[in-house]
């Protein structure tokens, strides 16, 4: 027993050597099957990358409108309320970067910290995430709600972070340096609350992995949006059913005002499913606003195929 014990001790080590698993990291294998709903480009670990341009248009969107296709499509576990935010008025939007934090144990973070050094890695290993980032990116990380000695970021990580991914972040724990991180134009973050301590007793335990941000599901790349409302975490794959649906519920609501005083369609007629006329009616207004966006009857035909407002 004793030599099949080490038997299977040896297959296991060498089945993580051979998936190529590195200093906490997820294999590309594991996360590309986890995303393999996503059909786009992706970075060289396998996260997938939504467009630069589709991340522009998704902060333009309410939060309550993609809440609710989501929640349409069968996805009711991607939204964390109850935070606090450095800005009420600077939202965070951009693709997940992901890191799990767990209480430290000397052991563990002996070892976690030799492998990571012995890799490359610099410094202590909430560094770690934030040496990852580019451009486009939201550091979200699950700190375990820690506040007392859970400060995962004080003004100078906040300002590597800045200068890296040009995003903010947002964590289930806290930060510190508050007074001086406002100072940080553009920059926000989402946080159970702030604390002077400095981080103590915590180990990063996984580096772009699946985490739990309260009650949400976060996977690496999903497209983060937090605003005042709270943090949605959209999967990839439904990132531009989400952003394009949002904006035309926007252009709908007021399209259908004008519609409404003009008295050229009633309220019933507007929040119904929508005839030929009226389609071609809202193209037509739409080209008259192009300050609002453009939208073809192909993609409005999509949106409309979807509807359950």
């Amino acid at each position: 027993m004793k030599h099949m014990f080490k038997l299977n001790i040896a297959i296991v080590f060498l089945f993580f050597i051979s998936i190529g698993l590195k200093g906490q990291t997820i294999p590309k294998e594991e996360l590309i099957f986890l995303t393999s709903e996503w059909k786009g480009e992706r970075f060289d670990d396998g996260r997938p990358r939504i467009p630069d341009g589709l991340l522009e248009r998704a902060k333009k969107i309410g939060i309550d409108d993609a809440w609710t296709v989501l929640n349409n499509e069968g996805y009711t576990n991607q939204f964390e309320g109850n935070w606090k935010m450095i800005h009420d008025d600077v939202p965070v939007v951009g693709r997940a970067l992901t890191a799990m934090y767990m209480p430290s144990r000397p052991d563990v973070e002996t070892n976690i910290k030799a492998r990571g050094h012995a890799e490359g890695r610099k410094g202590n290993t909430n560094s770690w995430p934030i040496d990852m980032l580019t451009q486009g990116d939201v550091y979200v990380a699950d700190g375990f709600g820690k506040i007392d000695a859970g400060t995962l970021m004080g003004a100078t990580l906040a300002t590597s972070i800045f200068s890296k991914s040009g995003n903010g972040v947002v964590f289930n724990g806290s930060a510190r340096d508050l007074e001086t991180v406002k100072e940080l134009q553009g920059f926000n973050a989402f946080v159970r609350d702030f604390h002077p301590s400095f981080l103590e007793e915590m180990v990063t335990m996984g580096l772009n992995v699946p985490i739990r941000m309260g009650a949400a599901i976060v996977l690496p790349g999903d497209l983060v949006i937090a605003k005042q409302e709270g943090v949605l975490f959209v999967p990839a794959h439904l990132a531009e059913q989400v952003v394009a649906t949002a904006e035309f519920v926007a252009l709908k609501d007021v399209f259908g005002f004008e519609m409404i005083k003009t008295k050229k369609y009633t309220t019933g007629e507007i929040d119904s499913q929508w005839t030929d006329k009226i389609k071609n009616d809202f193209i037509a207004w739409l080209k008259g606003k192009p300050e609002l966006g453009k939208m073809t009857r192909e993609e409005l035909d999509k949106v409309l195929s979807k509807r359950t407002w």
